[in-house]
Parts: structure tokens; sequence; C-alpha cells
């Protein structure tokens, strides 16, 4: 069964995550079954830019949330380029893909395509709503491919601690928050259904 593991923000929530998922091809393998589980890493972006945006200076907006996603593709690269992963992939398993999640601008200041043009990296997914998708198809250029040493990241995320954002504080907060409007939606889900058997 494929496994989405969603609701991420942070390099440390991915790697935690794609660390379990290496852990379950460990055990698999161990028992004598196949390493063949298909499974995408979900990393939330636009969170990021809204949950800081009447926190921080003009300049600094909508620039937090493509930081982090630079700083978890460099952890992932570098989890895929252990010697642990080798090992696991010469015996038949596949990588837990990093998906791009919520890339669709939540700024109107901004161009819709804003975080989808941060996003070529190779064996990745981004999911694009549908004003992104049209963003990007009237681009005459495509998009330079994502840094793999995280470009000016680290810097950008300096910037927002001098701002007074914590970073690893917040990445807890919208996951929790996410959690929550996730269970909401399954209890309404459940609830609507019940009514309409």
């Amino acid at each position: 069964m494929p496994v989405n593991v969603t609701l991420l923000f942070s390099p440390g929530q991915y790697l935690a995550s794609a660390n379990a998922y290496l852990r379950g091809i460990e055990r698999r393998i161990a028992a004598g079954r196949s390493p063949l589980v298909a499974s995408v890493a979900s990393l939330f972006v636009s969170r990021w830019d809204k949950a800081v945006a009447d926190k921080v200076p003009p300049m600094l907006r909508n620039r937090l949330g493509i930081a982090i996603a630079q700083r978890t593709y460099v952890a992932y690269l570098g989890l895929y380029s252990s010697a642990r992963w080798k090992e696991l992939a010469a015996a038949g398993a596949r990588p837990q893909r990093l998906l791009w999640a919520s890339t669709g601008t939540k700024d109107p200041s901004v161009p819709e395509s804003l975080y989808a043009e941060a996003f070529t990296a190779r064996d990745t997914i981004d999911t694009l709503p549908e004003k992104t998708l049209l963003a990007l198809s009237k681009m005459e250029a495509v998009p330079p491919v994502m840094d793999p040493g995280g470009g000016d990241s680290l810097h950008v995320i300096d910037e927002y601690g001098n701002e007074g954002v914590d970073v690893d504080a917040l990445a807890a907060k919208l996951q929790e928050e996410g959690a929550a409007a996730f269970v909401k939606s399954w209890h309404h889900l459940m609830q609507n259904i019940a009514v309409n058997r």
C-alpha cells in the first residue's frame, strides 16, 4: 500500500519520517519480504510564509517557505547518498520521494508560480493548484534547477531568526495546527457519511 507521510514542515520532521521509512524497509528485508514500498514525504511550504507574514519586514516576506524547502532538499539528498541507503537500494528498495505540498501562494502580491519555480528538483513531486499550473505554463523559460547545496537558505533562515522567528518552534506549531485541522475534517466527513447513509 503506498504511504503518504504528510504534514511535514521542516528538515528535522522530514528526516524523522524518512528514517522511519528506511527502518521499515530494513525490517522487511530482514523478514525476507520485498523492499518495494511506494512512499512520499509531503513537505508543506506556503504555510510558513502565511504564519510569519505580519512578523517580518517586507523584504523578508514569502522567503521562509522556500528556504525551509531548500534545507529539506539538502537533507533528502544527504540521506539518499548515504551508505545505508545504497545498501537498501542494492536490495531493490525505492526511495521515499520528497513531495512539495501547499505550493500555491497565499499572498496576492507575489506571482502564483513563486514556489513552483523554486522547486524544479530531480526525483521530487510538486502538487500544483490549477492557478499555479496555469501560471507555470505561461512562462517562457524553464525555472532553474534547485541548488543541491541549499543556495542562500541558511542565510535567509538566520535573517528570520534575527527578526525573532523561532523556526523549530514554528515547525512544531504548524504541524500541530495542521494535524488538528485534518482531524476536524475527518470528523466532519464521518458525520456527513453517518447522516447520509
